[in-house]
């Protein structure tokens, strides 16, 4: 295996797990916050955005390389 094949591994490894903390943080502050069911529900939902959007643009930039 090449050096430049496990970087890419190692790259998605740390990037679903930046996801995966950013939405522990989002869950620990809507339990801290007692927001309840709806406001959970936004902080997902606005919070998660900009990850969805990162995630979204990395998915159509190796998609158009490829």
């Amino acid at each position: 295996m090449r050096l430049a094949e496990i970087e890419s591994i190692m790259l998605n490894i740390g990037i679903i797990g930046l996801a995966c903390f950013v939405f522990f943080i989002i869950y620990d502050l809507s339990k801290k916050s007692k927001a309840g069911k709806f406001g959970t529900i936004i902080l997902f939902s606005v919070l998660g955005l900009g990850l969805g959007a990162f995630l979204i643009k990395t998915i159509a930039i190796a998609l158009l390389e490829s």
